[in-house]
């Protein structure tokens, strides 16, 4: 079995292909700094997962970031600013959303196949009860519409695959380190072993769905 990791130098993406590899999957891992794999340049991700051969059985998409260029998510409306939410959406919504269009080819037709992509809970439009962090909610529920779009698509062609979000709860990484407050936060090995058991319940009736890390569907 085969599985390509998008974002693998982060903690997420690491913890995800050690986790692998321990279950006996054969892991092809892939990041900006190891690979130039910049996925808000398309000349980059095409160059990039250009090279990659085969199919994979599963593909995570662990990439993104909350706080870009030195700019946090904002906490009112007043601290809106348009390149930094041009930069979320770049790098959120939109650097995905062209890693699926270059990695639909590697997805098998004949058999079950996987894919997830990394997104947030702080993304649901019906789950928002709090305000804030404008750029980052709206660029992750972009993210979450570009699933369901497309896995709208893949269900005409791979009739066994699946492809969901997934909301991996608050990890302990770099990107949540300054702004995980009072919540609860999982080691990112932790964090792993609960996608991946997520991952293992799905089959294609999950096709297109927004879950959590306990597997538990989250409101769009």
């Amino acid at each position: 079995m085969r599985a390509l990791i998008i974002g693998v130098s982060g903690g997420i993406g690491a913890a995800l292909a050690q986790a692998l590899e321990r279950r006996g999957w054969q892991v092809v891992g892939l990041s900006r700094r190891a690979d130039g794999l910049d996925v808000t340049d398309e000349a980059a991700v095409a160059r990039v997962l250009g090279a990659v051969e085969g199919e994979f059985e599963l593909i995570l998409v662990a990439t993104g970031g909350l706080e870009i260029g030195g700019i946090g998510p904002e906490k009112s409306l007043r601290a809106l600013d348009g390149a930094a939410l041009a930069a979320q959406f770049a790098l959120n919504a939109i650097g995905p959303a062209l890693v699926l269009k270059h990695v639909w080819r590697m997805i098998p037709r004949d058999r079950a196949a996987r894919v997830a992509v990394l997104s947030a809970r702080v993304g649901s439009i019906g789950d928002n009860r709090l305000g804030g962090w404008h750029g980052y909610r709206a660029a992750k529920a972009a993210l979450n519409q570009i699933i369901r779009t497309c896995a709208v698509e893949l269900a005409r062609s791979h009739r066994q695959a699946a492809l969901v979000a997934l909301h991996p709860g608050t990890v302990a990484t770099r990107l949540t380190a300054a702004y995980a407050g009072g919540h609860p936060t999982v080691a990112p090995e932790v964090a792993a072993e609960n996608l991946l058991h997520v991952l293992e319940q799905l089959g294609p009736e999950q096709t297109g769905g927004f879950y959590d890390w306990k597997g538990e569907v989250i409101p769009w």
